[in-house]
């Protein structure tokens, strides 16, 4: 003697059987989408290096910041440097971003420029009368400092660098 079964009545994701495994495979999506969309997920994250500025007098203008790549330039030449970057002024603070640059030896130049002329404004004999900064705080004797004093290693990733603003 067979014993019939009665059937089910319904949609079949309404049965407690598959109930359970919908929602198991529900919970894997979603598992699965979190980890294709997060930039954590085995995509490498773009090189960048953070620059934050400190000691800034006043909130006028913007600064200017220039990433060099060897001491040619550095830190007069604008032209010379690999990268540039302008910053609003917030509570003394400002930052700025180099992002997409390889491994390699760099120096950061920065200055306040408070009339917003796009220039380092001097006086008569050459000191600087907007503030200054260079990577490691490097300070010049006589004159702005050298490549070698600012330069950094940049092994890709992110780096944080942090830079005092100097007015003479």
């Amino acid at each position: 003697m067979t014993r019939r079964m009665k059937p089910l009545r319904g949609p079949s994701w309404k049965r407690p059987d598959m109930l359970k495994q919908f929602r198991a495979l529900s919970c894997l999506g979603s598992v699965l989408l979190a980890a294709v969309s997060s930039p954590q997920a085995g995509s490498p994250q773009p090189n960048l290096i953070h620059v934050e500025i400190a000691g800034l007098r006043n909130e006028s203008g913007h600064v200017l910041c220039a990433l060099y790549s060897s001491p040619e330039g550095f830190p007069k030449n604008g032209d010379r440097a690999v990268g540039h970057a302008k910053s609003e002024i917030s509570h003394g603070h400002a930052i700025c971003e180099f992002s997409g640059f390889g491994v390699g030896k760099y120096a950061v130049s920065v200055f306040h420029d408070e009339n917003s002329n796009g220039k380092l404004d001097s006086n008569f004999l050459g000191i600087p009368r907007e503030g200054v900064g260079a990577s490691n705080n490097a300070k010049g004797h006589f004159g702005p400092p050298k490549f070698d004093a600012a330069a950094f290693q940049f092994a890709g990733g992110r780096l944080d660098l942090k830079i005092t603003i100097t007015y003479l």
